[in-house]
């Protein structure tokens, strides 16, 4: 997916913007792709926690300390990232936030409207500013708009009302971009990630199977961003589940999951 100058020892790096990049999948995102070379730029609320990892990341990077439903904020933070290295190559829309939500109590509302605003809100502001720019830089079909969803939002899990929600909106939503982007050849990648071992995941009281070490994640993401795939589950296993959950009548579901352990509310 490197963009060729010339002859193949010319070609100029990656350039990947990536949000959530402070901690868990973003931060492990940032450094296989700081490995492979590629010029970041790096977004999250926590400034110094940013700080501190493009500090250990070897490579010119941009930081943008802000919050994805500040959409403002990201389109000068995308003028500022393609003013100084050009249209990137990949965005990916990784930011997201969970807690436990239930609709019955009245407090649980702003957490639930924290999560959609940060989960699909926050995932098209990412992606508005820079489609205009990666349509016109050329060289379209290398490109990738990247959205990070869930298994959560395959199915409806008990006690995750407004996570599920958010996710189930990220994949519609995804697949909806896709189709606008198919026919100007900019590629737009949908991930649904199982469990994997971040600081999001470390608090939920219950088994995850399959769960995946974030390092080993990334390099997973990279290489279904890399092949411009529609929709990937990883780990595979997790997709297998997947697919039989989906195709579960309501009532078996029901029976099933309704005891199912919750993440804990905030």
């Amino acid at each position: 997916m490197n963009a060729a100058s010339g002859p193949a020892e010319t070609r100029s790096p990656l350039r990947v913007f990536v949000t959530g990049a402070s901690s868990g999948i973003g931060a492990a995102l940032a450094r296989h792709y700081a490995a492979e070379g590629a010029i970041l730029g790096l977004a999250a609320r926590r400034a110094e926690a940013l700080a501190a990892l493009a500090a250990t990341l070897p490579g010119e990077h941009a930081v943008y300390a802000l919050d994805v439903a500040d959409a403002p904020a990201l389109a000068a933070a995308a003028a500022d990232f393609v003013g100084r290295f050009g249209a990137p190559d990949v965005v990916i829309a990784n930011a997201g936030v969970s807690a436990g939500t239930l609709t019955e109590y009245g407090e649980d509302l702003a957490v639930f409207r924290r999560i959609m605003d940060t989960n699909v809100y926050g995932m098209a502001a990412t992606f508005a500013p820079f489609i205009a720019p990666m349509l016109a830089a050329g060289d379209v079909g290398r490109r990738r708009l990247v959205g990070i969803a869930s298994v959560a939002g395959i199915r409806g899990l008990p006690g995750a009302e407004a996570y599920s929600a958010s996710k189930a909106a990220a994949i519609a939503y995804l697949e909806s971009l896709r189709l606008e982007m198919r026919p100007r050849g900019l590629k737009v990648v949908t991930i649904a990630p199982g469990y994997i071992e971040t600081p999001m995941t470390a608090v939920n009281p219950y088994p995850m199977p399959f769960l995946l070490p974030a390092d080993a994640a990334a390099r997973r993401f990279a290489a279904a961003i890399a092949r411009g795939a529609s929709y990937t589950v990883i780990p595979w296993p997790m997709g297998v589940v997947a697919k039989i959950l989906r195709l579960l009548p309501n009532g078996l579901y029901d029976r099933l999951f309704v005891g199912a352990p919750r993440k804990p509310r905030l």
